[in-house]
């Protein structure tokens, strides 16, 4: 029976037919009472796993997000679908929270979003134990575990909560990023009843990856932004001073920009933001503060001006691109400051205060092994996309076709005996020195530092002059990747042998490694690559049978967000207007046929939309009363 419901809900209220990977499966388990566990990539179609369930149980459903900016946008879009939501979170006033609640007590809401510091208040409780509680979908899952990237003290009170209603509801957990690591803290933090647990994979095809190391980053995010004309982007700074620099940087430029980090105030914020999803502006430039929750789903490019700390919080925001299936390109601007930095924000971190020193320091070394991961990232040679499917459990080939790397032209080179003279330098150095002073003393260095560690007293010293100090970097960086080197936490980074390393010194084996060439024809070969793309850029990404309607559809469907005061894509997104502008309908049930037009908008805006594309289709000869198949929409 709920199995041919579930088509009807998602129809009626999402104006899909069919399901996403992974989707129907969480739901079915859903709708079975069991409890289940989702890790779907940003962009996969999370919300829906609870948002459909929760529409066909007999009772409410409670989300627990810690995202105001997701809790609002998602609550918009379901009152537009004719679905009654609210949310619960620190944006209302007491008066707006308490009207909200006894709104809720009353019945009125389907799905409730609130945010975990509210679940044990004196006032929410007096609602939760008298209401009849169907369903509890836990978002951002990954902020109950200390190893996780966004750990929130506040979510280890959801069990608790939990456990004090009367009659225990079926338990949903949903997240883009868990290691196994995480997963397990999950499970066993929530408690979780047998959980069906879906992954539906890590890789967003529609994503480029690429790592940039300039010289000057304003320079190059100039030279980017030229490629991005009127296309939607976000741009991340590993701090709030930089997010005003580059701000203001770009303001001279004339660039239609915004900004977000957390010493604005919330009235600036707001602004700013709703400019940025309203597309008021074109770029948001803005901290790690910024983007969790915020469902636009046309930003072309999310460029990070800074390393992140960690893989997970770069897999997360970087994925805030092509929510829409399009490709987006994701950029990775890096300097060997970003890790200092980074360093700096682990070694006096503050957001943990009800951790006791024990479990402090072990956070803290998690936090340390991440950023290694992380830096290593942006050192190597080999495939991003593999690397980052990798780190979070999935296997990968060796080459996708779409990252900076694997687009390069590289050679494979046997570095074995670099490798071993750097191995028997740090050996004989007694492992107490960085690579600085390895580099130099292996290329015959003068310098005050070497004489005064009697480093040109090493038998290795001066035993590689014609390797450049670039070169012998590159190759101690991918040891460290491969694990034939390691480097101290503290500090000063100091190098050390491992297990793997006497693989090489004692075993001979052989070290391949993949190096750029640096050849004329190369760069000339890369130069015409990027003026191809810079042109094809500078064009739709789309293409569409009738451009001018779907233009005049775009027009009619901004006009309408803003008199609605909603973002553009809550009434059609894109990929709607692509489908209405090659199909062309004008009768309900063509309209209805079209991919996310449901009962609720066809019933607010068809017409208005069907208007649009009688009068094209007269001014262009067309018989407005024959139904057309849908037209081919090339992405």
């Amino acid at each position: 029976m709920y199995k041919e419901e579930k088509y009807k809900v998602l129809k009626r209220y999402f104006g899909y037919e069919s399901f996403r990977e992974g989707q129907e499966t969480l739901i079915d388990a859903l709708l079975e009472k069991k409890d289940v566990f989702g890790i779907m990539p940003t962009g996969a179609g999370k919300s829906l796993c609870y948002q459909v369930p929760a529409l066909m149980f007999s009772g409410i459903t409670l989300v627990i997000s810690p995202l105001i900016s997701l809790m609002k946008d998602q609550v918009a879009a379901l009152n537009q679908a004719g679905v009654y939501a609210a949310f619960l979170n620190s944006s209302l006033t007491q008066g707006q929270y308490f009207k909200a609640l006894d709104f809720a007590k009353a019945g009125k809401y389907k799905i409730i979003y609130v945010a975990p510091e509210r679940l044990l208040t004196e006032s929410f409780l007096s609602f939760a134990l008298h209401a009849e509680i169907s369903f509890v979908s836990v978002d951002e899952v990954h902020c109950v575990s200390q190893w996780g990237q966004d750990f929130r003290p506040s979510y280890l009170r959801i069990i608790e909560f939990i456990q004090r209603l009367p009659k225990r509801p079926v338990v949903g957990a949903f997240t883009a990023t868990a290691t196994q690591a995480v997963r397990d803290d999950v499970m066993r933090i929530l408690q979780l009843h047998n959980p069906k647990i879906v992954t539906t994979g890590f890789d967003r095809k529609n994503l480029s990856f690429s790592v940039k190391t300039p010289k000057d980053k304003k320079q190059e995010i100039l030279s980017l932004l030229t490629e991005y004309q009127k296309e939607s982007g976000i741009i991340y700074c590993i701090t709030r001073k930089l997010v005003e620099e580059i701000y203001e940087y770009l303001k001279e430029y004339g660039l239609s920009v915004s900004k977000y980090h957390a010493g604005m105030s919330d009235q600036e914020r707001a602004k700013h933001q709703d400019d940025f999803i309203y597309d008021r502006t074109q770029i948001m430039v803005a901290t790690n503060a910024f983007g969790m929750g915020i469902d636009k789903p046309d930003v072309r490019f999310v460029i990070h001006y800074n390393m992140p700390k960690n893989m997970e919080s770069y897999y997360q925001e970087a994925g805030r691109a092509g929510r829409d299936g399009e490709n987006s390109d994701c950029i990775l601007l890096y300097s060997a400051q970003d890790v200092h930095t980074n360093q700096f924000f682990i070694d006096n971190n503050r957001e943990n205060e009800e951790l006791s020193e024990v479990e402090l320091e072990e956070v803290m070394a998690k936090d340390r092994e991440r950023l290694k991961k992380m830096t290593y990232y942006c050192y190597t040679s080999d495939c991003l996309r593999a690397y980052m499917l990798r780190y979070f459990g999935e296997q990968a080939g060796d080459y996708c076709g779409n990252c900076s790397n694997c687009l390069k032209n590289y050679e494979e080179v046997d570095v074995s005996k670099y490798a071993r003279i750097i191995l028997g330098c740090i050996e004989e150095s007694r492992e107490r020195y960085g690579m600085t002073v390895i580099i130099d003393a292996l290329r015959g260095s003068r310098n005050e530092k070497i004489e005064r560690y009697r480093m040109n007293e090493n038998s290795y010293y001066g035993t590689i002059r014609e390797v450049s100090q670039k070169r012998l970097r590159e190759i101690m960086r991918f040891m460290l990747t491969k694990g034939f080197l390691a480097q101290t936490d503290d500090g000063y980074a100091v190098l050390k042998l491992t297990e793997n390393s006497y693989h090489l010194t004692v075993k001979g084996e052989q070290l391949l490694m993949k190096l750029p060439k640096e050849t004329t024809a190369v760069m000339l070969e890369s130069a015409k690559k990027n003026l191809v793309k810079a042109q094809t850029n500078n064009t739709r990404r789309i293409m569409v049978d009738n451009p001018q309607l779907y233009e005049k559809l775009r027009e009619l469907r901004n006009e309408t967000a803003r008199a609605m005061h909603v973002p553009a894509y809550v009434v059609f997104t894109d990929r709607t207007l692509l489908e209405m502008s090659g199909y062309m309908p004008v009768t309900r049930e063509e309209m209805l046929a079209i991919t996310g037009v449901a009962q609720a908008k066809y019933e607010k805006y068809g017409e208005q939309f069907m208007a649009v594309i009688r009068r094209y289709k007269e001014e262009h000869g067309e018989i407005v009363s024959a139904p057309k198949a849908k037209a081919k929409i090339r992405f």
